[in-house]
């Protein structure tokens, strides 16, 4: 246990493969709110389905939590190791008499259910061996279910959705350990929980059904509840409910699209938190700025078009070193080749003109391809139009009288103008055959720009292979 006054949350997904985005947005909640009141924030494993919690589907989560750059306090924590402490609380609350054996057997309980909807009468299963004296009990296997009380209300002050109250008529005897011995969700999460100190249980609120039930378990015990915060779901930009079973995508995915994962932790905040109309933020103004009642009620949307605004914000203020160790990273996630130190050394030259526009990684390399780029370039269409022999007879030209002057942009712009007026036309007209000699693309950064950053030498190699190209 942690001492009374420190703040402790924690994030406990299922492994099942992928780190949901869901997942990741409550993940982020948990760490802002921790790290910003030194708290710990904790990471539990739930993988006590054993059927589905393999090596790699474990290893997905933890890539996930680490690509968003949200560590965690001290060893993750595995819930299956957990089981024997489980089976103990199990056990404990039996002998304070807060629960009790059942012997029902799975016919049984499907006959009284199925006798209640002939009735009309609720489904909701009465245990016959809820008070049944011990001495009756069989040589038989049995689960252990809580004593629940049966009358007035089990009520969650809730941080988020407020005061929630629960008809204890409407909530069964939940079992807590099966007959083989295993303990149920229910049981594992709150022993789990109470037992690493966790003060706040930040989560989705499709989890608000189950705080009533814990909350038993937790009052059974004497413990003291966590403050329960359930936050809204997310929903897909069609407005309908993002889930694993409709194809949402997972957290690695917007890695793989080249998502800085700085601008997925301000977009995944904003996501059913809000901070007046701040927008765009840093991650220290995230942990500065969150609390619990800046989280709204209603479910949050996907919204594709502003997270390319925010990754373009994060972008143009990274440091140029951080966005070449993103670009390195993205690469290597998506299995592309790696640069070499030659395209290392252009692409940081060129990143005062890449990064103002860029709204991705993958777009800030197509911005960057002309430093990216070896002779002979490979011109797409619109560039290839744009080298008719007209074009081609201008840029024979204007390498021999790049020739020697100085290489500075206001020599380079003279240079490109009195050519354009010898030839009757303006500047703007030379900017597209210019673009597709140095970039072989239609859209690059100035043409200035590509000339200084590339150098002398290599910006006449190109104009001198274009002017030459066929048409």
């Amino acid at each position: 246990m942690t001492n009374s006054s420190q703040i402790v949350t924690r994030i406990a997904p299922s492994p099942t493969g992928i780190m949901h985005i869901g997942t990741a947005r409550t993940a982020l909640f948990n760490w802002l709110y921790a790290r910003g009141r030194g708290g710990k924030f904790l990471l539990r494993i739930e993988d006590t389905d054993r059927a589905r919690s393999t090596p790699e589907a474990t290893e997905a989560i933890l890539e996930g939590m680490r690509w968003l750059g949200l560590d965690w306090d001290g060893e993750a924590v595995s819930q299956f190791a957990r089981v024997p402490r489980h089976a103990e609380v199990a056990h404990e609350m039996l002998a304070k008499g807060h629960a009790y054996k059942c012997f029902a057997s799975q016919d049984e309980i499907e006959a009284f259910r199925e006798a209640a909807r002939a009735e009309g009468r609720s489904t909701l299963y009465l245990s016959p061996w809820r008070d049944a004296d011990p001495a009756s009990h069989p040589d038989a296997p049995f689960v252990i279910r809580l004593r629940a009380p049966r009358d007035g209300e089990t009520v969650i002050e809730d941080a988020v959705q407020g005061r929630v109250t629960f008809r204890n008529d409407q909530l069964d005897d939940m079992v807590l350990l099966r007959s083989d011995g295993t303990p149920t969700y229910m049981l594992a999460v709150v022993v789990d929980d109470h037992d690493m100190g966790v003060t706040h249980a930040i989560r989705g609120d499709d989890h608000l059904n189950n705080a009533a039930r814990q909350a038993q378990i937790y009052r059974a015990m004497g413990w003291a509840e966590p403050v329960w915060a359930h936050i809204p779901l997310i929903h897909g930009e069609d407005g309908k409910k993002l889930s694993k079973r409709n194809g949402a995508t997972g957290v690695m995915e917007y890695a793989e699209m080249g998502i800085p994962a700085a601008a997925m932790r301000n977009y995944l905040a904003r996501l059913g938190w809000s901070h007046g109309d701040d927008e765009l933020f840093t991650d220290a103004q995230a942990i500065e700025w969150f609390d619990l009642p800046g989280i709204g009620r209603a479910p949050a949307r996907l919204d594709m078009k502003k997270l390319e605004n925010v990754a373009g914000w994060h972008i143009a203020r990274m440091s140029d070193d951080v966005l070449l160790s993103e670009i390195d990273d993205f690469l290597a996630l998506t299995g592309l080749p790696p640069l070499s130190q030659a395209q290392h050394d252009l692409m940081a030259a060129a990143m005062y003109c890449l990064k103002d526009r860029a709204k991705s990684l993958p777009d800030l390399l197509e911005k960057g391809q002309f430093a990216l780029a070896s002779r002979p370039l490979q011109p797409d269409e619109k560039a290839q139009a744009a080298l008719d022999p007209v074009s081609r007879g201008i840029l024979h030209e204007l390498t021999a009288q790049l020739q020697n002057v100085s290489w500075d942009r206001d020599t380079l712009e003279a240079v490109l103008t009195r050519t354009a007026e010898a030839h009757g036309t303006k500047f703007g007209k030379l900017a597209a055959p210019l673009r597709a000699a140095l970039a072989g693309r239609s859209v690059t950064p100035s043409v200035f720009d590509m000339m200084l950053v590339i150098g002398r030498e290599e910006s006449l190699a190109r104009l001198t292979e274009a002017a030459s190209r066929d048409g």
